[in-house]
């Protein structure tokens, strides 16, 4: 039910819209705020315009003070809506990302209101919109696999594996090369640091399957991975195990080879394999593994040679495997929680 703000005292009405106001700030989108506080999202909008002409005043009874607004509240609601919403490639802008220099374009073509840099930003914090890394997405994603995956394929999968009492485990591949690194450094101010490490270039390839249950199986290879490769990881997984396990994998031409399903098949039950949706490595908790491996392990890490190499990435898998909370909380991150144990 919608408020009639003419019921409403002075007083109570000036601290409503700064709290408004002050909540979309914080970054809670203006229509959930809306929503929450009995308001038409229209009267947001008006709110943030006269903030941004007057400031806090301007959210008081009395006129408020300083320069004209260029923005009205229909204009920045434009601008949020389309932040939010749009990709700055629609518009024939020549980046796909929104920068401050790319909206201030956009506002100049769109209302002929030329703002500076810094306006731009201020503008962009006042309606709680940050500056953020963006996650990446191929293209070829079909969408609607990915929600029949989450809604119907992956439930099916964990009743199955309750019925009969198998454990459901996530498996992946990955490379490291030796002149990968990641972190930062102290160094004097306009001095950049130099590391110095060897120019030469090897790699290592790696296998791994997680559980929800934070157990874990790696295996590390020298040269690719092909379907015997994977056929010995398999065998490596499931020695000792009294439960079957299900598998869940990627689409890679090593899994659905016919030497796989032939050696799956030879195992009466002990092993099945199922299938992420197509380019949809963000379902998968293994693949946080391998941003720990490399983000936490080998790019702080000084390799000189192979043998180098292979003990960073087998010492930091070591101690993922024997850190059972850390792999359980890989089902945590908020695209792969489907996963997790319930």
């Amino acid at each position: 039910m919608k408020i009639d703000g003419r019921s409403i005292n002075r007083a109570k009405l000036q601290e409503r819209r700064i709290e408004a106001v002050r909540r979309v700030q914080a970054g809670e989108a203006p229509t959930a705020v809306a929503r929450d506080m009995g308001l038409y999202t229209n009267r947001i909008f008006i709110w943030l315009a006269a903030y941004r002409s007057g400031g806090w005043d301007a959210l008081r009874a009395r006129k408020a003070t300083g320069r004209p607004k260029r923005l009205g509240e229909k204009q920045i609601r434009w601008i949020y809506d389309t932040v939010t919403t749009k990709n700055p490639l629609q518009f024939k802008l020549p980046f796909a990302l929104w920068t401050r220099a790319q909206i201030r374009t956009l506002i100049a073509q769109r209302f002929s209101v030329k703002l500076s840099l810094v306006s731009v930003g201020r503008l962009l914090a006042q309606l709680g919109l940050t500056c953020q890394r963006p996650l990446f997405r191929a293209y070829q994603q079909d969408r609607s696999l990915v929600e029949r995956w989450l809604k119907e394929e992956f439930p099916k999968i964990r009743a199955r594996a309750k019925r009969e009492e198998a454990e459901i485990f996530f498996e992946d591949e990955s490379g490291v090369r030796s002149d990968f690194h990641s972190g930062t450094t102290w160094a004097p101010k306009g001095q950049t640091p130099v590391v110095r490490v060897t120019g030469q270039r090897f790699s290592l390839n790696m296998i791994s399957a997680v559980s929800p249950r934070g157990e874990m199986r790696f295996m590390v290879v020298r040269g690719g991975v092909g379907a015997d490769v994977f056929i010995n990881f398999l065998k490596r997984l499931i020695h000792g195990q009294r439960r079957p396990i299900f598998l869940i994998v990627d689409g890679h031409p090593s899994h659905r080879s016919k030497k796989v399903k032939a050696y799956v098949e030879s195992l009466q039950g002990k092993l099945r394999l199922f299938f992420l949706p197509p380019y949809s490595p963000e379902l998968n908790p293994d693949e946080l593994v391998w941003n720990h491996v490399k983000n936490n392990g080998v790019g702080r890490t000084l390799v000189h040679s192979p043998a180098d190499l292979m003990r960073a990435i087998v010492g930091r898998l070591r101690y993922l495997q024997k850190t059972p909370a850390m792999i359980r909380s890989f089902f945590q991150h908020p695209e792969t929680c489907y996963a997790a144990c319930r």
